[in-house]
């Protein structure tokens, strides 16, 4: 099989973020305070440092977001039933979530104290 040109698999990709946003609740949610980052970042006027450990930890938690509905897709496939083993998987994936997105708000805790205090 011959592979696509590099142009079509950034097309692909960017395609499968914009199915995420149409989709998925918790990737608008998360997306949502992407942007507020993005906003504060530049209303704060952070330093490129803070700015970069922001932008670093809400690309991370969109990035596991992805990963976890990837996840969670191919399970369905698999077993369109309930159970108990994909549960499983699908809870460790959903997991690694929740372990970024608490770091991510420990992060932006840390970042922006010196701002607002």
């Amino acid at each position: 099989m011959q592979k696509p040109p590099l142009y079509k698999s950034f097309l692909n990709a960017f395609r499968g973020v914009f199915i995420m946003i149409k989709t998925e609740r918790n990737f608008q949610i998360e997306l949502l305070a992407f942007f507020i980052n993005l906003f504060l970042i530049f209303y704060l006027k952070l330093t490129y440092a803070d700015a970069a450990l922001i932008i670093m930890a809400s690309v991370a938690v969109l990035s596991a977001e992805i990963f976890n509905t990837a996840i969670e897709k191919i399970c369905d496939i698999i077993q369109p039933d309930f159970d108990k083993r994909i549960g499983f998987i699908k809870d460790i994936a959903a997991g690694a979530v929740i372990l970024i997105a608490i770091a991510s708000v420990i992060i932006g805790v840390l970042v922006y104290w010196k701002y607002f205090f």
